[in-house]
């Protein structure tokens, strides 16, 4: 090999080497990644919860004959708003007055037959006491006596049920509802228990709402709650919870009372309340191994300038994530991604 060879290949060892030092000083001036911690209150988030819920009636009557008749009149249409008390329906009255006509006629000359007889009791009273008549006579008019007066107690109750029966061809509201459907209409014959009208409840209306089994609990401690429909936001208060699980939807019965505007019944929408217990935003919930096989979802909390992480038992990935971490638990934000549990923070 000539001199000039030599010293060409000098050169380049020379200039791999200074290459090679310059990248060295570069990898041991990379920074290493910057790690941030926040108190848990600053980051806490409280996530909105719903159920789908309906307001509905408490009260749904089908109002029914409860006599045999001719529709004589109706007096309300789907849609309407009645008011307790208010007549309905009216049923042809004419079979049902003759019918307490003659019972009340019925009554009248059964009380006749009782003052006839206790006037003959009496009689024979007075010529029992002047040994005029035996015993056994005055026994027989008493006996008679009783035997009428039961007849006029027959007699009465058959007024008092015709008169029933006649104020039964008036059916009048049980409460303030709306009417819901009209069967009955004018000139038809009505047969006992024929639905002449369907009313439901006006004021009394409460929300049904199907909750999850593990919205329960948040749903309780909500401190407001209210029902979100079509007709605007309603305010309401938990008023029963059913203990039992709906076997298709897997969910529990909510019933809510209306604290202010109340919504229509009817009206479909959604229970809606803000979750109380402070969560974990969805975006710092870090996956890790665990030690024996499988992953753990959780974060990392600095502890005396260790990096440590914390399980949160029953989070999912991408949903905030319910904890009892302590308010001014430091929690990782940024570069979450690169710690190791242990792991010394300068």
């Amino acid at each position: 090999m000539t001199d000039l060879h030599r010293q060409a290949a000098r050169a380049a060892a020379f200039c791999l080497g200074l290459a090679a030092c310059a990248s060295h000083a570069q990898t041991a001036a990379a920074p290493s990644p910057t790690v941030a911690f926040k108190p848990f209150a600053e980051i806490a988030t409280y996530p909105g919860r719903d159920a789908p819920a309906q307001a509905v009636a408490l009260n749904r009557t089908q109002l029914a004959a409860e006599v045999s008749a001719r529709v004589a009149s109706t007096h309300a249409d789907p849609g309407e708003r009645v008011s307790k008390g208010q007549v309905l329906v009216r049923l042809d009255t004419r079979d049902y007055q003759l019918a307490l006509e003659r019972a009340q006629a019925q009554l009248r000359a059964a009380e006749a037959r009782l003052a006839q007889a206790d006037a003959q009791l009496r009689r024979t009273r007075a010529l029992q006491a002047q040994n005029f008549v035996s015993p056994e006579a005055l026994t027989q008019r008493e006996t008679e006596v009783e035997v009428v007066r039961a007849d006029v107690s027959v007699a009465a109750n058959a007024v008092d049920l015709a008169q029933r029966n006649l104020d039964k061809c008036v059916l009048r509201a049980p409460y303030d509802a709306i009417v819901r459907t009209r069967e009955a209409s004018a000139g038809s014959l009505a047969g006992a228990g024929m639905v002449l009208m369907t009313l439901e409840d006006a004021t009394r209306v409460e929300v049904s709402a199907r909750v999850a089994p593990r919205d329960l609990a948040s749903l309780r401690a909500a401190k407001s709650v209210e029902f979100v429909s079509p007709a605007g936001r309603s305010a309401v208060r938990i008023a029963r919870v059913s203990p039992a699980i709906d076997d298709a939807s897997r969910t529990h019965e909510v019933r809510a009372a209306f604290t202010g505007t109340r919504a229509p019944a009817g009206a479909e929408g959604r229970l809606a309340w803000t979750d109380p217990a402070p969560h974990v935003p969805a975006e710092l919930v870090t996956r890790r191994d665990a030690s024996g096989g499988g992953s753990l979802l959780g974060v990392f909390v600095l502890r005396d300038g260790v990096a440590r992480f914390v399980e949160l038992p029953g989070a999912q990935e991408g949903r905030p994530a319910a904890s009892t971490l302590p308010a001014d638990a430091r929690i990782a934000t940024d570069g979450r991604n690169s710690l190791r549990d242990g792991q010394k923070m300068p």
